[in-house]
């Protein structure tokens, strides 16, 4: 008799580690399934209400949270034009694929400085602080966290350097807020943005963007349409949404915040972080090498490099054939490089270790000398 062949891949319950979109709770799934619902009802108003006032406590802030349909970028898009004319100066960090897209934004509606450094590693802040004193621009544009290749930004630091040139921050917290402690009114951060289907734990589809006083103060009304934050933030007010909004997804994102609000924003922080640090020890201890340097590790997606001669298509396709997970490549300039997997959102201990032993298998299966199984010892050791 020949070897059993594999199972098949089952796209309903399979162990989905993605840098986003995530797993969602059977809950947030169900919220979806209902008739239709008028979205200028008194009830669908009042969903909208409950909706702000969860999000303000994940984004800790008591500025306006704003839903706009669409993804992360639309989001970014949003911002930067509503913030930026061609006559306003801005400057914006490049060392990553969505820092990268925060600056091309910049650059299309203002006239943008540019500080870039290799994908993964940090900016040169003392260069960033000389070019925020000699360029006094309108608005500082950076990603937080980089989940392309799982690196954090010093955002703190480099909020306070915006501000003490008089320049707002305008910041992409699509992959860390309601993951990692993001406290936006206490760094100072004047627009963050939050995409839906990532550490809250929601379909993908709604953008979520805070807007404090200096930062409205400082948007040009008249720019865009459909994207205008201007037209969100006075809608926000009587807990509406200027144009259709995606009505399942508001549904969804309820429950999404009630879970959180139930597990508290602080204990999910503290179980990301220890999922982190235990992915990344385990990754270690198999002998692989981090992509990002320490001090610099995202909390909500670890990045890690293949080793010499392990190809990335063949490693994640049997992942997904062999053992049912799903997981992510490197993007552009690092793809093949690296993999990626994301904890975040609902994930589970259990869902991570059964990820991280069946991607030491599916490596050991395509050519990679491992210490086998020593990530269990390293894992339990972080975990605790």
């Amino acid at each position: 008799m020949g070897e059993p062949s594999p199972m098949p891949f089952d796209p309903m319950d399979n162990t989905f580690l993605l840098a986003g979109p995530v797993k969602m709770h059977p809950r947030v799934l169900r919220a979806m399934a209902v008739p239709a619902v008028a979205h200028r009802d008194p009830g669908f108003v009042d969903v909208n209400k409950r909706m702000q006032e969860r999000l303000r406590e994940v984004f800790q802030t008591s500025a306006p949270i704003v839903s706009i349909a669409g993804s992360g970028t639309a989001g970014m898009d949003a911002a930067a034009q509503s913030m930026l004319k061609k006559t306003d100066k801005a400057v914006a960090l490049d060392n990553g694929k969505f820092g990268n897209r925060f600056c091309s934004l910049a650059s299309l509606y203002g006239t943008s400085t540019t500080l870039t450094a290799p994908w993964g590693q940090p900016i040169d802040l003392d260069k960033l602080n000389k070019t925020l004193q000699e360029v006094r621009p309108k608005a500082l544009f950076l990603t937080h966290n980089e989940s392309s290749v799982g690196f954090t930004q010093p955002l703190e630091r480099i909020s306070k350097m915006a501000h003490d040139v008089g320049a707002l921050v305008v910041a992409d917290c699509i992959t860390s807020i309601g993951g990692m402690d993001v406290p936006v009114d206490k760094w100072g951060i004047d627009i963050a943005i939050v995409g839906s289907q990532k550490c809250l734990g929601m379909p993908a589809g709604l953008v979520f963007v805070s807007v404090n006083e200096k930062a409205q103060a400082a948007l040009h009304k008249d720019n865009g349409y459909y994207l205008n934050l201007t037209k969100y933030i006075k809608k926000a007010a009587e807990n509406d949404t200027p144009f259709t909004p995606a009505i399942p997804l508001h549904l969804a994102a309820i429950e999404a915040l009630d879970i959180i609000h139930a597990e508290g924003l602080q204990n999910r922080i503290t179980k990301v972080r220890k999922q982190a640090s235990a992915t990344r020890a385990a990754f270690e201890a198999m002998g692989l090498e981090l992509f990002v340097p320490a001090g610099y590790r995202s909390d909500t997606v670890t990045a890690v490099r293949y080793p010499a001669g392990v190809d990335d298509s063949k490693v994640r396709k049997t992942l997904k054939q062999d053992h049912n997970v799903i997981i992510a490549g490197g993007q552009d300039g690092v793809k093949g490089v690296i993999f990626r997997l994301g904890h975040m959102g609902t994930v589970t201990n259990p869902e991570l270790v059964g990820g991280i032993a069946a991607v030491e298998s599916a490596l050991l299966a395509n050519g990679a000398k491992l210490k086998r199984g020593a990530w269990v010892e390293a894992w339990n050791a972080s975990i605790a």
